[in-house]
């Protein structure tokens, strides 16, 4: 039976509300559980419904830095974060069937695909092969998968301005066919010597150093 409480002249105050049965706190958690085991199998999108396409450098704290929380985005990271075809292969299939609606990519300062030419890179691969490149297979479980009439050094990419890295990887990702056209695509490069973001292009050093 509710509680009653009277004043001094006898009248009724407020009944005390009832308490919640134990079980339906104890349901909300087992459900949460098998959500969150089971979150592919029951199509249920990251928190976020977000997918971050990042370089793979130590020093990026990518969850810190876009303010995520375990859950809330897919996080596919590679050397220079650049958008290659696997990236494109893991975006298709999150926008078109884990309802993921935004994209963004992360590249940074002092990124060590800038720290090598080109001729260097490759040489460095022929060492490891001892010989000739051409009969290495760029994905064993699919060995007939080659980059045509394209040099290694194309599809090793290399980054001259990291800048502009950022922004082509962005339009990558925009105008690629399997990609819907209402995700949303945004990309920042993350400057390690600051440990903030910015967006690509807007390098705030080189507008606060000089005399207007």
């Amino acid at each position: 039976m509710p509680h009653h409480t009277h004043g001094s002249d006898g009248a009724h105050e407020h009944d005390e509300p009832e308490a919640g049965h134990v079980h339906e706190s104890v349901d909300e958690g087992v459900d949460a559980r098998d959500d969150w085991a089971r979150r592919r199998r029951k199509g249920i999108p990251t928190d976020k419904q977000l997918l971050v396409v990042a370089c793979m450098d130590e020093r990026i704290p990518v969850e810190d830095a876009l303010g995520l929380s375990l859950g809330d985005a897919q996080i596919y990271r590679n050397a220079g974060g650049k958008v290659t075809d696997d990236v494109i292969r893991s975006a298709a299939l999150t926008t078109q069937y884990f309802d993921t609606t935004e994209i963004i990519v992360v590249n940074h300062t002092d990124c060590g695909m800038m720290s090598a030419s080109d001729e260097d890179v490759i040489e460095g691969f022929e060492a490891a092969v001892d010989g000739d490149l051409d009969d290495v297979d760029l994905d064993p479980a699919l060995p007939e998968l080659n980059i045509g009439d394209a040099s290694l050094a194309e599809w090793v990419r290399m980054t001259d301005d990291i800048d502009a890295a950022c922004a082509a990887q962005v339009e990558y990702l925009e105008n690629h066919d399997l990609i819907p056209d209402d995700v949303s695509v945004t990309g920042y490069v993350y400057e390690v010597e600051s440990g903030h973001l910015r967006r690509p292009g807007e390098r705030v050093a080189e507008q606060v150093n000089e005399r207007v």
